[in-house]
């Protein structure tokens, strides 16, 4: 099946060139960071998570949505996910991969990443969030590869897999809710310290995740003759609108928690990403933009007849992922640093060089993707034929 890969048209070929050549400029610039450290990027003592960090939080939400499909088809037997069920396993492929390629670049000496390995500190988080990723990715992987090369010999798929499938189901909600306790267990910033967070990494998770989903099947449908299904995209636009509710009513409760308590360390994170704190408001605009975002595309969603024009639907769905980037893969982690704990407000900046290696991971992500349903959709593509 790896040949179907190998082989496209024209814009295919162009598309591969692109994201080639935005990897070859990133991989150019890693190792120029590798080699005068750390200090070419916008952290420093006081901000030491940046946009690598902040880009890998976003994505394992992302990955964990594969789940959204992947419930329903081999629980519930919704026969309407089946189809696409491999293209939610193959999006989670590339969204682990570039959640553990972010970590390996900010670690500044990518051998550092080996000391998890062979010094596991196993009450450490990092640890675990480590092994849940690298199982994740291995369970989306064979799950994905096993099922698809078995419709491609149109054959049933072996025994020996479904315990696998149904072990993907819990540990889709485990990567999520053990990244977010490498934050919430930190209690030198106020803006992590909640219990609330894990629900609120999975809302935004089970938002953003389908969101792309539909927006990938609907490129699927414009460029083969593969439909995914209208029904399926229409579910899926479901399971977005009401995951994106409850994201927006978690935050809800945390602005109220904060302000209604009065506790100033709690307060002070929210106002520096809506008001600006001591002068500094470089996220405001940002973050308002995020809220926009955010309440409308939940009020056109709400409509059915809006969410049945498909070309309204991929605007819509671009607009809560964007919402939901903004929110956690900005707003989240570079807010929880505000302010500092000698109450300082310093502000970050990513540097071009981080700007042009996160877009360089990006570009692999994508590159996976596009593989995997290039041979996803010839696979697909065959069954229609014959």
């Amino acid at each position: 099946m790896i040949e179907k890969a190998l082989s496209g048209s024209r814009n295919y070929q162009i598309w591969i060139v692109i994201l080639l050549t935005i990897i070859g400029a990133g991989v150019g610039l890693f190792v120029y960071q590798t080699i005068e450290g750390l200090g070419v990027t916008g952290m420093g003592r006081d901000i030491t998570w940046g946009i690598y960090i902040s880009q890998f939080t976003f994505l394992v939400g992302v990955a964990a949505a594969a789940v959204m499909v992947v419930l329903p088809y081999y629980l519930h037997n919704y026969k309407q996910f089946g189809p696409i069920t491999v293209f939610g396993e193959f999006m989670a492929v590339g969204t682990v991969v570039m959640c553990q390629l972010f970590i390996f670049v900010d670690m500044g000496q990518p051998m550092r990443v080996l000391n998890v390995i062979l010094h596991p500190t196993f009450n450490s988080v990092m640890f675990w969030d480590m092994t849940v990723l690298c199982g994740y990715l291995g369970l989306n992987l064979v799950i994905g590869w096993i099922m698809l090369s078995s419709e491609h010999k149109d054959t049933e798929p072996p025994k020996w897999i479904k315990p696998f499938v149904y072990l993907s189901i819990p540990w889709a909600v485990s990567i999520h809710t053990v990244t977010a306790f490498l934050y919430s267990g930190l209690p030198g910033r106020h803006y992590w310290l909640t219990a609330i967070l894990a629900p609120r990494f999975l809302a935004s998770a089970f938002a953003a995740g389908p969101a792309l989903l539909i927006i990938l099947l609907l490129i699927v449908r414009k460029v083969s003759k593969f439909d995914p299904g209208k029904e399926a995209i229409q579910t899926l636009a479901k399971i977005v609108t009401y995951a994106m509710i409850l994201n927006v009513f978690f935050m809800l409760l945390e602005v109220f928690t904060a302000f209604y308590s009065n506790i100033p360390g709690h307060m002070h994170a929210l106002e520096y990403l809506f008001v600006g704190l001591h002068g500094k408001s470089a996220l405001v605009p940002f973050m308002w933009f995020a809220a926009i975002l955010a309440f409308g595309g939940i009020f056109f969603m709400l409509f059915p007849s809006i969410r049945a024009n498909e070309k309204y639907l991929a605007i819509l769905c671009g607009v809560i992922f964007m919402a939901c980037w903004i929110d956690k893969g900005l707003g989240l982690i570079l807010g929880g640093f505000v302010p500092t704990p000698l109450h300082d407000v310093v502000e970050y900046t990513p540097t071009f060089v981080e700007l042009m290696i996160s877009l360089s991971i990006y570009a692999i992500g994508a590159l996976i993707v596009t593989l995997l349903y290039k041979i996803a959709i010839g696979v697909k593509e065959e069954r229609i034929y014959d």
